[in-house]
């Protein structure tokens, strides 16, 4: 598995964070680590993006590489469109990861938004680029009411697709769970039929980047390189 594709199941829920974890998480257990953002928007030319916040996470040996970006935060398409920049196609993104691939031996492929969020006029998604890459597909998710709808809906554009679900992360739990979110810690696998691959508490992106380094692996299951335990956790927050 040298490349892993992660999506949200919507916008700012944690999607940079847990991607930085990931990161951080197979760094820490030896492994080379590439991040690419194909399609990075909201940002002014001099700012550092979501990739560039993934070294700053997850430490310098990670690679960065970021193929497009657009001033306004809008869907890719749409902010290529009214900035008059063009746009990444699925062939160039899966190319830019294979070549990534060829000397890292994990990357991550941070997508913008949902599964479905378009990059470009033609109306392609993160989902061919997965395609095209034969990836697995990492959904990020919220942790409260709603999660499970959107959640359930990205779990079968997956399957629609022909495309592989690695799992499931809640990309920002609370301190203090309410009833719903704690519920959906349980819910979350049933109704998309996907494992649940971890929990990364919320604010984590403010820790100092050594703390967060040396925390991540406590935040993902073992198949994302860390320790975290599904069942453990599930059973240190019952409904």
């Amino acid at each position: 598995m040298s490349v892993i594709v992660v999506s949200g199941t919507g916008t700012e829920i944690g999607k940079t964070v847990v991607t930085s974890a990931v990161a951080a998480a197979a760094v820490a257990a030896g492994l080379s680590v590439a991040v690419l953002k194909p399609a990075q928007t909201g940002v002014g030319p001099d700012e550092p993006g979501d990739a560039a916040e993934a070294v700053r996470l997850a430490g310098p040996a990670v690679t960065a590489r970021e193929l497009a970006r657009y001033p306004e935060p809008l869907a890719p398409d749409t902010a290529a469109r009214r900035s008059g920049l063009a746009t990444p196609a699925p062939s160039r993104i899966a190319e830019a990861a294979a070549e990534l691939a060829g000397s890292h031996e994990l990357v991550l492929v941070e997508g913008a938004g949902g599964l479905l969020v378009r990059f470009d006029e033609e109306g392609h998604t993160l989902a061919d680029v997965a395609r095209l890459l034969e990836a697995p597909v990492l959904v990020v998710a919220p942790a409260g009411l709603g999660t499970l709808n959107s959640t359930a809906l990205t779990a079968e554009a997956l399957t629609a697709r022909g495309l592989h679900g690695l799992g499931v992360v809640v990309g920002s739990w609370p301190d203090s769970p309410d009833l719903a979110s704690r519920c959906n810690l349980a819910d979350l696998p049933k109704v998309s039929g996907l494992p649940l691959l971890g929990a990364v508490p919320q604010g984590s992106g403010t820790l100092a980047p050594a703390s967060f380094r040396a925390a991540a692996p406590g935040w993902l299951a073992p198949d994302l390189y860390g320790t975290w335990s599904a069942e453990s956790f599930l059973a240190a927050w019952p409904a």
